[in-house]
Order: structure tokens, then sequence, then C-alpha cells
């Protein structure tokens, strides 16, 4: 069973719950397929419980509006699929900002700095190419220096799924690398 972490049902102004009770029937009912939904739409395990409370913050919002059609799931499906592309955009946002925190050398002469403002350019297209949840092993991996279990145990995958998402991210970056050399020749 799941419980609403944080999730205070009477911070939510009272025209738009108007009952607690209601809304914990709903959330025990139907949390794990709005949380598989989640998962299913990209968002990364680590983050799916976060998103989840966020789809029902929205539930809460709105449900004195909800007209009962017979279709309660379908309009938590709908509201998930929302939650979970606002969860994605953030994170490609976090992931992109993470590039440029990159720190440059104090001393790097001007060739040397434009090469490295290449090279960030470079990843970063590829990382905006590349499916997100490929791209954050690779950032992690590559950037960030975080070893496979400790990336593993961030996202919240098994150990073979980060071997096996960073091996696919590797070969993607080299294919990658491979036809923008043929194109630039």
């Amino acid at each position: 069973m799941r419980r609403l972490r944080n999730l205070r049902i009477d911070a939510c102004p009272p025209s738009a719950n108007p009952a607690a009770q209601p809304l914990s029937e709903l959330f025990e009912a139907h949390a794990d397929f709005v949380l598989r939904s989640l998962v299913r739409f990209g968002v990364p395990s680590a983050d799916a419980e976060d998103a989840l409370q966020d789809v029902f913050l929205v539930v809460a919002r709105r449900l004195e509006s909800y007209v009962e059609r017979g279709a309660i799931r379908a309009w938590l499906y709908v509201i998930a699929r929302q939650v979970s592309q606002h969860a994605l955009r953030s994170s490609r946002l976090r992931a992109r900002q993470a590039l440029l925190l990159v720190p440059e050398a104090e001393q790097l002469d001007p060739h040397a700095r434009l090469l490295q403002q290449e090279a960030v350019s470079l990843v970063h297209d590829f990382l905006g190419e590349l499916d997100e949840r490929l791209a954050e092993v690779f950032v992690l991996a590559e950037i960030e220096q975080l070893s496979v279990p400790e990336i593993a145990a961030a996202l919240g995958v098994k150990l073979n799924t980060a071997y096996s998402r960073l091996r696919l991210a590797r070969g993607r970056f080299e294919r990658w690398l491979k036809k923008r050399g043929e194109v630039e020749r």
C-alpha cells in the first residue's frame, strides 16, 4: 500500500477539495496504475514517486470539477501523461545545465578554450538526439564520472540495466561521431 508523502489534502483550497475521503480512496484504488503509467511514459524510477504525488495534487485540485462518466482511469491516465511530460522536460533541462557546469581550466589558451567549447557542444548535440534514459546514464558515467553501481543506485535500476544502457549509449556515441566525421569530410 502506497502512502502520499508530504501531500496534505487540507493544503488544497476548500473549493478544489470536496472531501478528503474520496481522494484517499481514489489514491488507494489507482496509485499502482498511475505509477506504472508514469514509468511507461519514461519517468525514471527514481522520480516516479514524486511524479505520482504530482498527479494526485492535480487530481486534488480538479476533483470537484470532475464529472463521472465511468472513465476515472482514463482521466488519471491523461493527467499522468501530462505530469510525465513535465518531469521529462525538467530532467532534460537538468542534464543540459549539468553540461554547462563543466569547469573550464583557469589557464586555457584561446585555442584550447575553443576546442573545449566545441567538445561540449558536440556532446550536447549528441545528448539531444539520445533517448532520455540512455542520456542520463551517459552523463552520469562520462561527465560526472560515477561508477556503474553508483549510477544504478542513483537511478533505481538493476546493475545489469545500468551496464546495458551505458554500453548502448557509448556505442551510439561512437557511431554518431563516425557518421559526423564522414559528413564533415
